[in-house]
């Protein structure tokens, strides 16, 4: 793993992706519009960089792209990698741990969720406070990289709270409704059924997603600061479930990628 992921940052640094300051996960049907906010120096296809997985998904589009955003250098995963893909969670995380190699100082990370908190709307942003995590596997299951983290890593706090507070700043600022809550992480790809949305509640989750939590749980091993947003794309009320409609929660998702990419711009602007 270790040579693996070291093969790769070199590839990148030598393919033009030297020093990024601050590394971002773009999540379904997000991601357009903060490229279109970066000046972006080099592009390049997940197919291309030594062992990296591939975006199977059509909504993922399967690019790092490099650049800067208010004269800091960023790396932007346009697309991410689920373990409903078929891939191991070790997988799923290999581009964090590049990224921090690369030297990424901070990781922000987007998601679509089902909103589980009838007192929000579709359309809105939650930004991640706490996590809880039902995927089967965990990323750092197996042998543990002792030079990149401990083996029984803290996750008091996953979500950092400088961050956070930032975030939440820009928002009251910018106008934007930024909600607060936690994210509960599943395994997918079939989306849930009502006793599964209630019992979700019941624990204690304002949204759910297939995403994320892996990723934050390496960063949080490799002491990498990060902060999550995720775009509540449907309501997911038990006693008023309306069957998915994948074109909507797009649709959707990429609305509310305005407010999103603001937060995030004006975010970076604050590093």
């Amino acid at each position: 793993m270790k040579e693996h992921i070291e093969a790769t940052a070199t590839y990148l640094k030598e393919n033009g992706m030297d020093a990024p300051e601050i590394g971002i996960i773009l999540g379904t049907g997000l991601g357009s519009q903060f490229v279109e906010a970066m000046k972006v120096e080099k592009t390049i296809s997940y197919t291309d960089v030594p062992n990296f997985p591939v975006a199977t998904v059509e909504f993922h589009s399967g690019k790092l792209v490099y650049g800067e955003v208010h004269g800091k250098k960023v790396i932007a995963m346009q697309g991410r990698f689920h373990y409903y893909e078929g891939y191991s969670m070790q997988e799923v995380t290999f581009p964090v741990r590049v990224l921090k190699q690369l030297g990424v100082q901070q990781l922000l990370i987007s998601n679509a969720a089902g909103n589980l908190n009838m007192e929000w709307t579709k359309g809105e942003l939650m930004l991640i406070d706490d996590h809880i995590n039902l995927q089967p596997d965990n990323p750092l299951r197996g042998k543990n990289l002792d030079e990149f983290g401990p083996r029984f890593p803290d996750m008091s706090a996953p979500y950092d709270k400088v961050l956070n507070k930032k975030l939440q700043n820009i928002a009251a600022t910018q106008g934007i409704t930024l909600r607060e809550g936690v994210y509960v992480s599943v395994t997918g790809p079939n989306l849930e059924t009502r006793a599964e949305y209630r019992f979700l509640k019941t624990i204690g989750a304002d949204a759910v997603g297939m995403s994320t939590v892996p990723e934050v749980i390496v960063a949080a091993h490799m002491g990498l600061p990060c902060c999550a947003i995720s775009v509540l794309t449907d309501d997911c009320d038990p006693d008023n479930l309306q069957p998915a409609n994948i074109e909507e929660i797009i649709a959707i998702a990429g609305t509310a990628e305005v407010a999103l990419t603001t937060l995030y711009v004006e975010l970076i602007k604050a590093l």
